[in-house]
């Protein structure tokens, strides 16, 4: 599904409950939507312009009957943080949570608003809603992979690198700690492409530097980036994203959205084959 046509979706998930009450009032309702991007990312602008797009469609629009109301947080909790306590205070009628950390300070402090989660792994897993068929609560809302995709993509790596015999998985404990869960499965995977999978946990430019060196000092290393609000705020930035691609070395990479067209390319960082996945 094309990444606007599914964000469009959202759209229809936030305005199901305002569409239910619309008859009961004329006024204007209020959506809260928390985002993890910089209000100056060109990628969330395109997702904050296909939200749009879908609740118009519906029936929705922005100074007519409806007012949304944008938290560019740049992935900071502080921030995040300070969001949720802010429209506790103030509720509007729906709060759109953009990614894990979004949706678990907006459900630690409100219980009664409706809240649409998207970009979020694990619901279910991670306590946030009972089932995906009946999520139950006060949230409901989109989750975007299943941890089976790693293997594959493990597979899909070797495939195009063979040579690979070491994969970095790099991402950021405080913004990502589900992805300890899954971990174990995860290397039991590695080892059946008789790859070494070695976790390197960051959380600044000087830790992803020293962990794509580590993988870079010796052949047959390879580089696995997953999705969650550190890598996208800094995806541009280091090897999360950002190689230039050198005739003769592989690197498999698909953007975080946006900058960069979503497609697979050859490349390297710091010639490690690697691969990033869209989010």
């Amino acid at each position: 599904m094309r990444r606007r046509k599914f964000i469009a979706l959202v759209g229809g998930a936030a305005a199901w409950p305002l569409a239910a009450r619309a008859q009961q009032s004329d006024r204007m309702r209020r959506i809260a939507v928390l985002m993890n991007n910089a209000e100056d990312d060109p990628e969330g602008q395109a997702r904050a312009a296909a939200f749009r797009q879908g609740l118009q469609a519906l029936g929705w629009t922005e100074g007519r009957n409806l007012r949304i109301d944008w938290h560019w947080t740049a992935g900071d909790v502080a921030r995040i943080r300070s969001d949720v306590t802010e429209l506790a205070g103030r509720p509007p009628d729906i709060i759109v949570a953009n990614g894990r950390v979004t949706l678990s300070e907006a459900v630690q402090a409100i219980r009664s608003i409706p809240i649409v989660f998207v970009l979020v792994t694990d619901p279910v897993g991670q306590g946030f809603i009972s089932s995906l068929a009946r999520p139950g609560g006060n949230v409901t809302g989109f989750t975007f992979f299943e941890y089976a995709m790693f293997g594959k993509s493990l597979e899909l790596l070797k495939k195009v690198a063979p040579a690979v015999t070491r994969v970095g998985f790099i991402f950021n404990p405080d913004m990502s700690a589900y992805y300890d869960q899954f971990l174990p499965a995860f290397e039991t995977d590695a080892r059946q492409h008789l790859i070494k999978l070695t976790v390197a946990r960051v959380g600044t430019e000087a830790e992803i530097d020293a962990a794509v060196g580590k993988l870079a000092a010796a052949p047959g290393g390879g580089l696995m980036v997953p999705p969650d609000a550190y890598t996208l705020v800094n995806r541009d930035d280091r090897a999360v994203d950002g190689a230039s691609p050198d005739p003769g070395d592989l690197f498999l990479s698909a953007s975080h959205q946006g900058r960069r067209p979503n497609v697979v390319r050859a490349g390297n960082v710091g010639h490690l084959p690697a691969l990033g996945f869209v989010r």
